[in-house]
């Protein structure tokens, strides 16, 4: 902005048309100390939405708690999906604390943002939704009340310096312990809430969501329709996440039906597949689809799999990376050209079957 060429904007009616919350946010994201940035409206108006995902998060779980104040429950009672948000938020505590004393705010408001947009509101309030309007037992039901408020309330604290008129309007209204946000006890990181198997076993379910949505996306496939989900994995810990899992995993991945198994034995052959590590899934979709178009599609799955194989290689293959690279960085490449070159040997098995059927 500049007063000679009369670029500037007025504050004012920028808070009037968006709010101070949205103007706050949108200028300390995504900016670094001595850098310029640019100044857009369309910036300030995704704030004025990510305003209102919160807004619209905590009135869904004031309308699901009612004149219920949900008790802390015993931890056998929480539910994977419950541990693994849990984890997530713990991890977010830290890692928050840490950039803000190191005066790094916009990194640390970038990793709330994402956290409450993404894992909390796309991911876990979807998971829970099951639970909240079915007849569940009622100690999951307050196991899963309680994790919702906790965290919406420890992830607006840690938003509360960026966003202070919003998060100090939620959190007065959401409970009753603490007299204002401004006043509350900041959040800590406890060993409590570290749930590495379970962020491992929700992490795999949300890979398989996504691997789903995607080939259903790439075939048109409207998410009213429905179609049973095959599950196929000789990793017997697999297939229990996934049973487990199933009263969320269904409604996400749009199926009628789960049936997880070890083998692919009475599986249509028309089934359309996608891959994740350690499982292959399947859906019936041969009359909904377009067999040359999924050919297509695996054949280009097949080609990047062949790059990410390739680009995995040859760092393996460079005396300097091996040299000089942490031990961690060199087993973490190990670890993914060996996915990779398990998901190709899949692929590639399925593009046979389905050019032979063609």
């Amino acid at each position: 902005m500049s007063k000679s060429l009369g670029n500037g904007i007025d504050p004012l009616e920028i808070i009037d048309k968006y709010g101070a919350d949205a103007l706050r946010l949108t200028l300390i994201t995504g900016n670094a100390p001595g850098n310029d940035m640019r100044f857009y409206n369309e910036r300030v108006e995704a704030s004025r939405n990510f305003a209102n995902k919160i807004w619209n998060a905590a009135r869904f779980i004031m309308m699901n708690m009612g004149d219920k104040n949900p008790a802390k429950p015993e931890a056998s009672a929480l539910e994977p999906v419950d541990r693994w948000i849990l984890s997530k938020c713990n991890t977010l505590i830290k890692d928050v604390t840490d950039n803000m004393e190191k005066f790094e705010l916009g990194v640390a408001v970038q990793k709330v943002y994402d956290f409450i947009w993404d894992e909390f509101c796309d991911w876990y309030i979807e998971m829970v939704k099951p639970r909240l309007y079915s007849e569940t037992e009622e100690a999951s039901k307050n196991a899963a009340l309680w994790t919702l408020k906790k965290v919406l309330i420890d992830a607006l604290k840690l938003l509360h310096p960026y966003m202070p008129f919003v998060t100090e309007e939620i959190f007065t209204n959401i409970q009753d312990e603490e007299e204002s946000i401004m006043i509350s006890k900041w959040p800590e990181y406890t060993e409590e809430y570290e749930f590495a198997a379970e962020e491992k076993e929700i992490e795999t379910i949300k890979e398989a969501v996504r691997a789903i949505r995607n080939v259903r996306t790439g075939m048109n496939v409207a998410p009213s329709k429905k179609a049973k989900v095959f599950v196929v994995s000789t990793d017997a810990a697999i297939r229990d996440i996934f049973k487990d899992g199933e009263i969320y995993f269904k409604p996400l991945a749009y199926a009628s039906e789960v049936e997880i198994r070890s083998d692919k034995t009475g599986i249509p052959e028309d089934a359309v597949s996608c891959v994740i590590p350690g499982a292959n899934l399947y859906i019936p979709f041969a009359e909904l689809v377009d067999l040359s178009q999924e050919t297509e599609r695996l054949a280009k799955e097949e080609e990047r799999l062949k790059s990410e194989i390739a680009r995995s290689n040859g760092m393996l293959n460079n005396e300097r990376f091996v040299s000089k690279a942490p031990a961690s960085k060199v087993a973490e490449e190990k670890e993914k050209l060996a996915k990779y070159e398990q998901m190709l040997d899949e692929v590639s098995k399925r593009l046979t079957q389905l050019k032979q059927m063609i």
